[in-house]
């Protein structure tokens, strides 16, 4: 884990669920709360300067998502259901009612804030909505195959040329091998190859929720919409053209220089910043 998370004071707190799981996060800051749900491949400890960011205006809560210790396993009855009530625990028990989600973590916090008068704001950067099957989800037996027979990294190679940038999905699958070994950091490769049978689950989920966005107009908390200018996703991109569309309350901020990654590696700082001006406008009071 990184620095954050190894500071005595950032010593993960525990929640029991109804279910009788664990379900950690850590804190850093001061202020008005907001729970940080993280996405496919991620923990809590990836959201570090994201967290650092906001810390000096808001008390921020990193969630440890199920799967990721110290939190409980998935479990075999794991569903986006569980993710929903997972994050209600937290935000009762932090008495929080801002919500950050990422990828994955954007869909469970929009899932979340359906019906929920607990949630008055959510920011979510490119959530994993998938919309008429643009996120595709063809990989999943061969991913499975491979994790069976003991080749994460090439279920990781399928995974990634099945959901990046439409640029990189024509790659031969030897040199993005080459590539995702060489430009990811050792102890990051680590974590996100650990997370595989995690990731598949979650997709799974993706692809159960596909075309269910229309289902969002029941969220009643502003919403605001981001996404990186250099993503260059499809699925990405209808997301970001459907969802205005059934949300009462969004506003849609896009970072010309980012990608995908931008709230989490390229640049965290300049997300806290939009996210952090949000947050303290709806605090004013939402228009």
């Amino acid at each position: 884990m990184t620095a954050i998370l190894q500071q005595p004071s950032l010593t993960p707190q525990s929640i029991s669920t109804s279910d009788g799981a664990q379900i950690a996060y850590y804190t850093i800051g001061t202020g008005p709360g907001i729970l940080v749900i993280p996405g496919a491949l991620a923990d809590a400890a990836t959201y570090e300067r994201f967290a650092q960011a906001l810390a000096d205006q808001f008390t921020v809560h990193l969630l440890e998502r199920r799967g990721r210790p110290p939190s409980s396993p998935q479990g075999a009855n794991y569903s986006m259901a569980t993710e929903c009530a997972d994050v209600q625990a937290v935000l009762m028990a932090t008495k929080t009612s801002l919500v950050v989600g990422h990828s994955y973590g954007g869909l469970i916090a929009l899932e979340a804030a359906r019906n929920n008068p607990h949630i008055t704001k959510v920011a979510v950067y490119e959530p994993g909505v998938s919309i008429d099957g643009a996120i595709s989800m063809k990989w999943m037996p061969a991913f499975e195959q491979l994790l069976e027979a003991g080749r994460p990294m090439d279920a990781f190679v399928r995974f990634s040329l099945a959901t990046g940038p439409n640029r990189g999905r024509t790659l031969p699958p030897w040199l993005m091998k080459v590539m995702l070994q060489r430009f990811i950091p050792a102890n990051e490769k680590q974590r996100m190859l650990r997370l595989l049978p995690e990731c598949l689950c979650e997709h799974q989920e993706v692809a159960r929720l596909d075309n269910h966005y229309q289902h969002y107009q029941e969220i009643t908390a502003a919403v605001l919409l981001m996404y990186g200018g250099k993503t260059g996703s499809h699925w990405v991109d209808l997301a970001m053209q459907r969802l205005p569309t059934v949300l009462a309350h969004s506003a849609t901020h896009a970072f010309p220089k980012l990608d995908h990654f931008g709230i989490d590696k390229n640049g965290p700082e300049e997300v806290a910043a939009v996210v952090s001006t949000f947050f303290t406008q709806e605090m004013l009071g939402r228009s």
